[in-house]
């Protein structure tokens, strides 16, 4: 497994990254995706970018059977032309105060993801900051929710043996360093 630019930290199972997740040689990298799974801005944009026509023709068809994603949910594809042997496609909820159910559905995402990266046997895994882009999460409590999700599905399974939080922005990857202190403490 490679890492991109620096691999900043590692607590137990869970490592933290600065830098371009597309880059990553991970069994899985998850993609923030929206709901259409066709591509889009931010991280999405940029896996299909780099991953090429082959993800893109994976998603038309899951799309094709199974419609829209729904918020939280979570489903696989081959990584095409990335170093990442598959993408897990998860959409993160839009920031609307807090109150529509978005703390939930962040965890969902998380747990949706590892879960799936279990049943394909998939022994690492790459989280970029879900929700935090254009969907407005703020940074500090969707560290927290990550954090906190996976350590507490870690516990309780055995695969993925190796979770990587990238973190493309100086201000979320110091957000992860602090939880996972705090964790670390605990």
């Amino acid at each position: 497994m490679s890492l991109p630019h620096s691999a900043s930290h590692a607590f137990g199972r869970i490592m933290l990254a600065h830098g371009d997740i597309t880059r990553l040689d991970t069994d899985a990298i998850v993609n923030a995706a929206n709901s259409s799974l066709l591509g889009g801005g931010g991280v999405d944009g940029a896996i299909h970018r780099a991953g090429g026509a082959q993800i893109l023709d994976e998603c038309r068809t899951i799309r094709a059977r199974q419609g829209n994603l729904a918020t939280g949910k979570a489903v696989i594809t081959g990584g095409g032309k990335l170093h990442a042997r598959h993408v897990i496609h998860t959409v993160g909820p839009v920031w609307q105060g807090g109150g529509q159910e978005e703390p939930q559905q962040l965890a969902n995402c998380y747990t949706n993801s590892l879960q799936l990266a279990a049943e394909h046997q998939l022994r690492s895994i790459a989280f970029p900051g879900i929700s935090t882009g254009i969907y407005g999460y703020p940074k500090a409590e969707a560290a927290r929710i990550a954090v906190q999700t996976v350590r507490d599905y870690l516990l309780h399974h055995e695969l993925p043996e190796i979770v990587v939080f990238v973190l493309f922005d100086e201000e979320n990857l110091h957000l992860y360093e602090r939880e996972l202190a705090a964790l670390s403490e605990a």
